[in-house]
């Protein structure tokens, strides 16, 4: 039972970060970042492989690919399908449709926390040019900026990350605790 419980977490961690990966290209085309930045390099490479055809076939929805959206809403689909293969359950087609979908929007929502920790850190410790730092910084700027106009920096010291970590977590919460 512990090897299985292990091969879970292994197969649950492997989904997750490349779901993760998925939506980060999603979110840095909805931004514009810089596609040559090293980080932009490395989504458009690990996703292409079947973003790319997809696209061909799947039309863009303005700023928003749909092709790369469908994408993450198979992925976590086929996590759930796997999990539950594992686990020796079923469920139906219809619940396992709802629980990708739920698990695409809680992974967006640990994207942009864990892309906000890591951009509050490095502005601590990094001195100079970074190009991650550049990157996360076209992508959080968007949600910072209106929250910096209402809140400003008291004594150098910037709020405006802290206020939006706390409003994703409640938001998160709150999306949640209304599903379940």
């Amino acid at each position: 039972m512990a090897t299985q419980s292990a091969f879970g977490f292994l197969i649950e961690t492997i989904f997750n970060l490349y779901l993760m990966v998925i939506l980060l290209r999603i979110w840095m085309q909805l931004v514009k970042a810089d596609f040559y930045n090293p980080l932009s390099q490395f989504v458009v490479k690990a996703t292409h492989p079947v973003i790319g055809p997809l696209r061909r076939v799947i039309p863009s929805l303005g700023s928003l690919d749909t092709a790369s959206v469908l994408f993450a809403f198979a992925v976590a689909c086929l996590k759930i399908t796997v999990l539950l293969l594992m686990a020796g359950s079923q469920l139906s087609p219809q619940a396992i449709i709802i629980i990708g979908g739920l698990t695409v929007i809680k992974e967006a929502f640990n994207i942009v926390f864990w892309v906000l920790v890591i951009r509050a850190i490095l502005s601590w410790v990094s001195q100079g040019y970074n190009p991650i730092e550049a990157a996360l910084h076209q992508l959080t700027e968007p949600m910072l900026a209106p929250i910096r106009r209402v809140i400003p920096s008291l004594g150098g010291l910037d709020l405006s990350v802290l206020v939006l970590l706390i409003a994703l977590q409640f938001f998160q919460v709150l999306l949640f605790q209304q599903i379940l």
